[in-house]
């Protein structure tokens, strides 16, 4: 069994993705060819957004955000304690200071009380400019914009939406990667749209901005002479391969993928809404599932039911062990537990079960008979 079943979609879109595979070799046209910019347009006009500029990764499409916006040493960039660590390190890399926040536990993401919280405390101790909110559209569940927008307003800072793990969520109708001032999203194989290996993109509705990633993506070149290099920027360009696989897998996302692990979703919290705490989707909000997350009593029971799924077949994955203040990278920040103790809850609660649009029912159901016996 596998936890996300990437071999299971290939089959289903072989013919479209070997021949995209196949007409790249043919065209030799392997970096920035045209299924790049054919991507590149389809995802801008799905989301909504004006641009898309296709990267190598999404943590480098987080990092190019930044950098797009002049974000450096002496700026404050807030973002979720319960995220994966390229939420933060994005900052960090460019000589900016991440500041994290508290979650809320129903969702995961961040908590926009936490959030303002922090902001008054970081302009209070005067040492830091806030910049910019690295919000985390977690699990496939876009975080609570509607109060994070006004949060940013209030406060004059910008917002940078990672939806890594959120691309094809909706809040009414508006889709990920269409909040705030500037989105990113990763393209890695296990995210909800994923290719065969790294890739990320960018989503901006600013031309000037548009034109800077497209430089910053490739060393910072001019737009006119490719030899003459305004800045320092990067080398990081979605290859034309990674686009030839994933045009195919975009069109099946958008025809019944998300359709389809909304209705796995639904099994299984119907099924297991009783016996543990289930995925929280607020009224107006649609998830693309990137994860299926349940909360379990306490650790004790989290990793006795994992291990008793491990003897049966079942893999499962704990997102996250630990909060990022806990990580090694921020120990001189000599961050208190006490400071978030949602993320503290869920470290030692969650559990992610097997996800995807490909899951047969036969199989659900082995999965959800497994962790009733479990439990």
């Amino acid at each position: 069994m596998q936890f996300r079943d990437l071999h299971a979609q290939y089959q289903a879109l072989k013919p479209e993705i070997d021949a995209g595979i196949q007409s790249v070799i043919e065209s030799t046209g392997f970096i920035l060819g045209k299924p790049v910019a054919e991507l590149e347009e389809k995802l801008a006009a799905y989301v909504g957004r004006k641009h898309c500029v296709g990267v190598a990764n999404g943590t480098e499409a987080l990092q190019l955000a930044l950098m797009a916006y002049d974000v450096g040493p002496g700026d404050a960039v807030f973002t979720s304690d319960f995220t994966y660590f390229a939420s933060a390190g994005c900052a960090s890399i460019i000589g900016a200071t991440p500041v994290l926040v508290d979650i809320d536990l129903g969702t995961f993401n961040m908590c926009p009380e936490a959030l303002e919280k922090q902001i008054k405390r970081t302009q209070e101790e005067g040492k830091l400019t806030p910049k910019f909110i690295i919000p985390v559209d977690l699990f496939g569940l876009s975080a609570n914009y509607p109060e994070i927008e006004k949060i940013a307003t209030k406060y004059g800072v910008k917002i940078l939406e990672d939806a890594a793990q959120g691309f094809g969520g909706q809040i009414n109708g508006k889709l990920a990667c269409s909040f705030g001032d500037i989105s990113a999203t990763s393209l890695f194989p296990a995210k909800p749209l994923g290719c065969y290996g790294d890739g990320g993109a960018i989503f901006t509705d600013d031309d000037t901005v548009d034109a800077r990633l497209r430089s910053l993506r490739a060393s910072g070149k001019s737009p006119d002479d490719k030899y003459d290099n305004r800045e320092i920027g990067m080398n990081s360009r979605l290859d034309t391969l990674q686009a030839a696989i994933l045009l195919p897998k975009f069109e099946a996302f958008q025809d019944y993928e998300v359709d389809a692990v909304n209705r796995v979703a639904e099994r299984y919290t119907t099924a297991l809404k009783d016996y543990v705490v289930t995925p929280t989707v607020p009224e107006g909000y649609l998830s693309s599932w990137a994860q299926y997350t349940v909360l379990l009593e306490n650790k004790e029971q989290r990793d006795s039911v994992q291990a008793r799924l491990k003897e049966k077949g079942i893999p499962t994955m704990v997102y996250y062990p630990r909060g990022l203040h806990q990580q090694a990278a921020y120990r001189w920040m000599h961050l208190d537990d006490a400071d978030y103790p949602n993320t503290m809850r869920a470290t030692q609660r969650v559990l992610s079960l097997p996800m995807h649009p490909y899951m047969k029912e036969e199989e659900q159901g082995f999965i959800i008979k497994a962790l009733l016996e479990a439990l």
